[in-house]
């Protein structure tokens, strides 16, 4: 692919409330190249967490445009928008997200049932992506039995199930202690740097921001390129 990957136009998202307006993402314009690791930061109440569910059409902006390579997400209707988001981009939150009665495999393979992936090959995957993570061992155990840093590495693996070029992380570090936060961090380097996989991370975490290729800041909503990085890593 020679164009970005990602690509947002113009992007606004307003939120009207009895205080008055709270203008979340104010004209955004940004690209995502492939094989980038892409980190944007600002304070809380900046627009992070919107910005991102903009960018990986999980809500719909107010004016503007998404690019996913040359498909208009804010073009699409609701069933197109599934099934990029089963596809083609991959998601990561804080809170982890998995799905307590079912185990580290089970958690990985959802997907992949919802692709009705042939069993088989889905089974091939979920052993390949928890080997990936370092979690082939752990395989059989239910979340409750899995500490906070590997709790997000199934995430990690589960976005990973349907081999998206896109990855989406918000704050997947903010509940994890330095020494672990650091191991999910190498592993988000490490998708970049072996598998080509472009991601983008909303983090108040500075050693993602140290690892990442480009650094975007927000405040306010507004996006301006990070002083620390003029262009490339």
């Amino acid at each position: 692919m020679s164009g970005p990957v990602l690509a947002a136009c113009d992007l606004r998202r307003t939120y009207r409330t009895a205080a008055g307006d709270v203008h979340a993402v104010d004209g955004v314009t940004l690209e995502v190249p492939p094989g980038r690791l892409v980190v944007v930061r600002g304070r809380s109440g900046s627009g992070k967490t919107t910005l991102l569910n903009l960018l990986g059409g999980l809500d719909r902006p107010d004016a503007g445009r998404v690019l996913l390579g040359d498909r208009d997400l804010t073009a699409m209707d609701d069933a197109e928008l599934v099934e990029v988001r089963r596809r083609e981009v991959g998601y990561v939150f804080q809170s982890f997200g998995l799905l307590p009665v079912l185990s580290a495999a089970e958690n990985v393979s959802v997907p992949l049932r919802l692709l009705r992936t042939d069993p088989a090959e889905r089974d091939r995957r979920v052993a390949e992506l928890l080997d990936l993570v370092g979690l082939a061992a752990h395989a059989a155990q239910r979340p409750a039995e899995l500490s906070g840093g590997q709790q997000q590495r199934v995430a990690v693996a589960r976005a990973l199930a349907g081999e998206p070029r896109l990855l989406i992380a918000d704050e997947p570090t903010g509940q994890l202690d330095s020494g672990t936060a650091r191991q999910v961090l190498g592993l988000l380097r490490e998708l970049v740097d072996q598998r080509g996989v472009s991601v983008v991370v909303a983090t108040h975490d500075p050693a993602l921001v140290d690892l990442a290729d480009d650094v975007l800041e927000l405040t306010d909503g507004r996006l301006a390129a990070d002083p620390r990085v003029e262009g490339s890593r």
